[in-house]
């Protein structure tokens, strides 16, 4: 359905003309009954949704007048152009423009050189910039106030949970309510002479005609809400919007237990919409105003959409063959499962989704829960037969790439859509991965790929991604498209890549604060060092600040950071590349006995609860129990975790620290990670630690993966390619690594200088 029920429904058509007297009384009386009950959700509705603005509003003006103080009186004379006598202001104590909002002309004029028509002048600009701030301070709910909470934010948990607990079909009933009215209200009054035969009798020919079209018409509209189910809609909808309000405590709980409901809702409500172009991924005009006007059926969907995600589904159903390259955290399971339930309403039976092992139960939970359609497990040892249940009653399969070419399905399954999860898994085209999905493509003409990190370092890598999809594309994305700019580049994939970004959308996402953590080599550490580079050991100069553990000044700073989150009840995520860094860390922090699969020394006493490590070599069900049990751990605790594993894939707002061991050789590597915990849903700030030793090869790697970055961002965040300018910087691993191992050398003279080049 869009946007309400039936939208969409062929019209039920009446065979005969409704019987007057009786029988059109019979249906203006249920037309009434409909309208009045849509008419209550409406009401009913808006009284819940005023209450939340209602409690927004404190927390709001306490948010400017915080924002004020830090505004100097100066900004007074841009806002009145320079007619205020500010400098017997400032004189006066007036230093900001918080205080001047909250004085009374009475108190300014009190001001030597201050009339009354000059306060009254200073206070009207003051609430102008007022005003003005107001329309872009973001408010927050932060777990942490769930203890120690104040009266506005309390009573702004109490009025969400209220719209929370009402279900995720008030949407839909709402939009259904909406409808009626603006359908059923003009036709009901032409209708109603119908319902009374001595006035049809006296009426003349043209008006009864007139009232009879009336009436089947209404009768029509009745036909079809009744098919949809729309009085039933409405009917849960007026008994879910009348539950008790919550008590404080009860609310609070409930925002720790699913906090995204809670915030998507409160983005809603009191946040300035995001830019209309960063929302569309910078699409042509063109292509924004066809994917605005497909339409988005939500029969079978359990999950209301933000407004960039709306727009997301839409771009794959109206493009048809498409690459999603959304930043971590903006929900693209979420658009991909809007998609194919649209695609279920209208009448599509079968879908496959491919992705990597470790997220398969991810995505069989989400589709459950999320929508009204199956999923089936096709993967591990009952593959054969979730994959003949699955081809017999429909649904989503959900299947790994690893499984993929070997399923053997009939050529008359239609498949409705394809969609393919970390797709940059096949940007090589000559790897059996990427010819298996190339011919299930070809099965479908809905293809929807996702990735954060459509591209890595070359132009080519993206044409390959966007030849599975729409072919014809790719003459048109030249390789010197990078080299034009961004501009470029954008026009010529606009068809079938869109590409939004956090910090354009996400404004309710909590602060993110990275902090690069700078320590010394021990002296153990330093010769472990030394000995990798006179070696050209690039991944042995990269953890040999944990070569002596007892002595590591990065495993003690390590230890304080966890000390200190436990001190505050935070859970802390430990990423390296490294798997016996992550051996040092769990020796290094201890354990609890039940704290998880650990291996380390017997439990020390006080220290946290450690899961993991988790690691490419544990199953996809082990992985996913070891991230339930962090996020299940009754306050602080830590989970140990190599980066390509826990950076892909898993949700792990969880954690609200989180600490790298190393800086990574791929920039995008330590951006999924972070943005496993920085994500919709995460309630508290984020720190972000990264462990450093100065004069090393963490060092240099921050040098030359901040240009990398900066390329990347160029391209790939306004929906374009992360591409570095060809014969330019070449950044990848390999050329990276050598680069770094020969300047340390020759820094630390372990190689003969390099003669200067002649000029």
């Amino acid at each position: 359905m869009d946007d309400g029920a039936g939208a969409g429904r062929t019209p039920v058509q009446v065979p005969v003309p409704v019987p007057l007297g009786g029988g059109a009384r019979a249906v203006l009386d249920r037309a009434d009954r409909l309208l009045a009950a849509a008419r209550r959700v409406a009401g009913d509705h808006a009284d819940v949704t005023n209450g939340v603005l209602k409690a927004i509003t404190p927390l709001r003006d306490a948010l400017v007048r915080r924002e004020l103080e830090g505004v100097p009186l100066s900004r007074l004379a841009d806002v009145t152009e320079g007619r205020l006598r500010l400098g017997a202001l400032e004189q006066a104590g007036y230093t900001n423009v918080r205080k001047v909002l909250d004085s009374s002309v009475y108190e300014l004029c009190h001001v030597p050189g201050i009339g009354t028509r000059s306060a009254g002048q200073a206070i009207a600009a003051a609430r102008g910039l007022a005003d003005a701030m107001a329309e872009h301070v973001v408010v927050r709910l932060d777990a942490d106030d769930a203890d120690d909470a104040d009266p506005h934010s309390t009573a702004l948990v109490v009025a969400l949970n209220r719209m929370v607990n009402a279900g995720p079909d008030i949407p839909r009933a709402v939009a259904a309510a909406e409808r009626i009215d603006a359908e059923l209200t003009p036709l009901l009054p032409p209708a109603r002479p119908a319902g009374d035969r001595l006035r049809m009798l006296l009426t003349g020919k043209r008006r009864r005609h007139q009232a009879q079209r009336a009436v089947q018409s209404v009768d029509t509209f009745l036909s079809d809400a009744a098919a949809d189910e729309v009085p039933l809609l409405l009917a849960q909808a007026a008994t879910d919007l009348l539950r008790p309000v919550a008590e404080a405590d009860e609310a609070w709980l409930d925002f720790q237990v699913r906090p995204a409901d809670y915030l998507v809702l409160l983005a809603e409500l009191s946040e300035p919409s995001p830019h209309l172009d960063a929302a569309e991924g910078f699409l042509p005009g063109d292509i924004s105003e066809r994917v605005r006007a497909q339409r988005l059926d939500d029969t079978h969907r359990r999950v209301s959409l933000r407004g960039y995600q709306a727009f997301g589904a839409r771009f794959a159903l109206a493009q048809r063959r498409v690459l999603l390259g959304d930043e971590m955290g903006l929900g693209k399971t979420i658009q991909a499962i809007a998609a194919l339930a649209h695609l279920k309403a209208e009448g599509r039976t079968h879908f496959l989704v491919v992705c990597p092992a470790s997220v398969v139960i991810n995505w069989i939970r989400e589709i459950e829960s999320r929508s009204t359609l199956r999923a089936y497990r096709v993967h591990g040892q009952d593959r054969g037969v979730a994959l003949a249940q699955w081809t017999r009653h429909g649904d989503v399969a959900v299947t790994t790439y690893d499984v993929l070419g070997s399923l053997a399905v009939d050529d008359g399954t239609a498949l409705g859509m394809l969609v393919v999860d970390e797709a940059h898994y096949v940007k090589n085209p000559e790897t059996r991965r990427s010819r298996t999905v190339k011919s299930w493509a070809a099965r479908t003409d809905h293809v929807l790929f996702m990735t954060g990190t459509p591209m890595e370092n070359r132009v080519g890598e993206f044409r390959s991604l966007v030849g599975h999809l729409q072919p014809a594309l790719v003459p048109g994305i030249g390789y010197h498209d990078a080299t034009i700019g961004s501009e470029s580049f954008r026009k010529a994939v606009a068809p079938a890549y869109l590409r939004r970004n956090q910090q354009d959308v996400l404004t309710e996402l909590p602060e993110l604060q990275q902090v690069d953590e700078w320590e010394e080599f021990s002296p153990a550490a330093r010769a472990a060092y030394r000995q990798a580079v006179e070696a050209g050991n690039f991944m042995a100069m990269r953890r040999a600040a944990y070569a002596d553990p007892a002595t590591s000044a990065k495993l003690r700073r390590l230890r304080e950071l966890v000390a200190e989150a436990a001190s505050n009840g935070l859970k802390v995520v430990v990423f390296s590349f490294f798997r016996d860094v992550l051996a040092a860390a769990e020796e290094a922090l201890g354990t609890r006995p039940g704290s998880g699969p650990v291996t380390g020394p017997g439990p020390a006493p006080g220290s946290p609860a450690v899961f993991g490590p988790l690691t490419g070599r544990l199953p996809a069900a082990r992985r996913q129990e070891l991230v339930d049990g962090f996020a299940g751990a009754s306050g602080h605790a830590v989970l140990l975790s190599q980066i390509q594993s826990g950076g892909t894939g898993l949700n792990l707002q969880a954690a609200s620290v989180v600490i790298l061991c190393e800086p990574q050789v791929k920039p995008t590597l330590e951006t999924q990670a972070v943005a496993r915990a920085h994500r919709m849903g995460q309630l508290r700030h984020v720190r972000v630690h990264r462990l450093l030793t100065a004069d090393s090869v963490d060092q240099r790697m921050l040098q030359l993966l901040g240009t990398k970055k900066r390329l990347f961002d160029a391209y790939a965040r306004h929906s374009e390619v992360a591409e570095s300018m060809p014969e330019a910087v070449d950044l990848s691993e390999q050329s990276l690594a050598r680069l770094i191992v020969a300047e340390e050398q020759e820094r630390m003279a372990l190689v003969p200088r390099p003669a200067s080049p002649a000029v």
